[in-house]
């Protein structure tokens, strides 16, 4: 076993170490990305499996797009209601040119599409035979619906997809990344995973994470897996090496969750952390609920047909955008190319739903669709029995020392409960969470309350702990994820945020990002975290195989490069 790497001698030491032997994964609710550090980009591949089921077992499929909820009159009303609502907005808007911007009414649209016939392409292909009793990634597209296989992405809303049903279980869960990342470092990077021992692993996380779920992430890379070294990093802090960027209030908008946290210097500001339970997915319903209320050509479009959502996800991202002055109705054509049946070719009329879809991020009623949302922030975890000495144990035990660095210990990142009001007992100035409601909790959340785009990192930003940060804020936005894929969303975030930031802060120039260095948006992240594994700086985060066995969550809460 090689010396841990905390102990590393020097450069020396490094540059012997090759970026190619590095392995970058960055799991998602849709997608996982796999690749060497030294890789331009990683391996793209879904992230989901397919298991064979035993005669008489349990029948579960998890959905491709988050499923939505049955269409009472109540949510058809408030899901028309909002769709209004934009629409009459959009309709105050001028186009470039001057004239008014004005809508068609879906009915129009409706009677066209009605008359509007599929054409004949060619005849498609069978579907392949599928002799496997396991399938990952892209392939699952392949497996005719009707075989009896279960399917299961190991990701949800962008944490692990834990539920009451058959593979819903923790242990289920880690089976299942197991099977999906090995198979894709031995058949799509090339290697055996018996040479994995001479690999670094670099795992990114969520910002909003679960202690239990990095500890299980971290046995799964060391004792399963086999990696000699590994360390995590928080997708926030990848977005901004990606970027190149020092300091930013990242946004990322993935497939089922939109994440927003502060990052100064590579630490994410655990009080700015926000997760909204939405994102391109949910937009996407959105979407199809407007196409079939015009009358969708493509009449047997099912949501629960992994080749119909394929479909779907294809014309959001290649029909919407926010530009102001794409006006009335336009036609498109798109191919419907399933296996085993005809290859059809329809011609569908589109209005505004194409802009009101992804405009729902901001009119959160419309994500209705896929059932209530939820915005999380990072809460107190309980301790484990392998850390006893964590900072809940200091919280519980520790006086407040009065030349402490507040960002020393992310447990210690807070105020003391009513500082401004004498103690009456200065030997019990206790440290206490600022998120369990003390003076640093800037807004409680609702329960159920889920906060659009624009007022989310208007919060997050809010929650900073210096003015001169907040500033800084206001003038770096990243946006990252595979969900920002919309001409004109940034802009229209833009105008939204410049009426709404404080005074004080106005005089700032407001800058987003969305396209860092010509990177795709959605590889931001992974492309961060491979920089970072290859930084000379990097030598003291590893990880090995020896110290993971020995100290268990005590190594990680020492070395990990966020504030545990």
């Amino acid at each position: 076993m090689s010396t841990p790497a905390s102990y590393d001698p020097g450069p020396e030491h490094f540059q012997q170490f090759p970026s190619n032997r590095i392995i970058v994964i960055h799991p998602g609710s849709l997608y996982v990305r796999i690749g060497r550090a030294s890789d331009l980009l990683p391996v793209k591949q879904l992230h989901c499996i397919a298991r064979k089921r035993r005669p008489g077992g349990k029948i579960y499929r998890d959905s491709f797009v988050p499923p939505s909820v049955p269409k009472t009159k109540e949510l058809i009303d408030e899901l028309e209601e909002c769709r209004l609502q934009i629409s009459h907005t959009l309709q105050t808007y001028v186009q470039s040119n001057g004239a008014r911007r004005y809508a068609t009414p879906p009915q129009q649209i409706a009677a066209f599409n009605r008359r509007s016939l599929p054409e004949y392409v060619s005849e498609g292909e069978p579907w392949p035979q599928v002799q496997c009793d396991i399938v990952i990634g892209d392939l699952v597209l392949d497996i005719d619906p009707e075989l009896p296989y279960n399917i299961h992405f190991p990701y949800k809303r962008g944490d692990f997809n834990i539920h009451s049903e058959v593979g819903g279980s923790v242990s289920s869960v880690l089976n299942d990344l197991y099977t999906i990342w090995s198979s894709i470092i031995e058949y799509k990077l090339g290697i055996p995973l018996i040479e994995l021992v001479k690999y670094r692993c670099v795992l990114l996380i969520p910002d909003i994470y679960s202690r239990s779920h990095l500890k299980s992430l971290m046995s799964l890379l060391l004792r399963d897996l086999g990696f000699g070294h590994c360390f995590l990093v928080q997708e926030s802090v990848g977005a901004t090496f990606g970027a190149g960027i020092g300091s930013a209030c990242v946004v990322d908008i993935g497939d089922q969750k939109t994440a927003i946290s502060c990052v100064e210097d590579c630490i994410s500001h655990k009080t700015t952390r926000l997760r909204m339970d939405y994102g391109a997915g949910d937009v996407c319903q959105a979407l199809s609920w407007m196409f079939h209320k015009s009358a969708f050509p493509y009449k047997n479009w099912n949501e629960n047909i992994p080749r119909d959502v394929v479909l779907m996800r294809n014309l959001y991202e290649d029909f919407c955008h926010v530009n102001l002055d794409v006006c009335g109705p336009q036609e498109k054509n798109f191919l419907v190319d399933h296996p085993g049946d005809i290859i059809n070719k329809y011609t569908l009329q589109v209005g505004d739903e194409c802009i009101i879809s992804p405009l729902s991020m901001f009119y959160t009623d419309l994500l209705k669709i896929t059932g209530p949302k939820m915005t999380k922030i990072q809460n107190r975890q309980p301790s484990d029995p392998e850390d006893p000495f964590d900072g809940e144990f200091l919280r519980d035990t520790g006086r407040k020392r009065e030349t402490a660095d507040p960002s020393a210990n992310e447990s210690q990142q807070c105020e003391t409960a009513n500082e401004s009001q004498p103690t009456t007992n200065q030997d019990e100035d206790i440290v206490v969470d600022a998120l369990e409601g003390g003076p640093a909790d800037v807004v409680s959340l609702a329960p159920g309350q889920v906060l659009a785009l624009d007022a989310a990192i208007l919060q997050s930003i809010d929650r900073c702990p210096t003015e001169e940060l907040k500033r800084k804020m206001y003038s770096n936005i990243l946006i990252v994820g595979g969900g920002v894929k919309v001409h004109g969303l940034y802009l229209w975030l833009q105008n939204r945020l410049a009426l709404q930031i404080p005074y004080t802060y106005k005089t700032e120039q407001l800058e987003i990002v969305t396209s860092p260095k010509d990177i795709d948006p959605a590889s931001t992240v992974w492309k961060g975290a491979a920089v970072m594994s290859c930084l000379e700086s990097a030598i003291e985060l590893w990880i090995n195989q020896s110290e993971w066995n020995k100290f268990g969550l005590r190594i990680l809460r020492e070395r990990a490069p966020f504030i545990w």
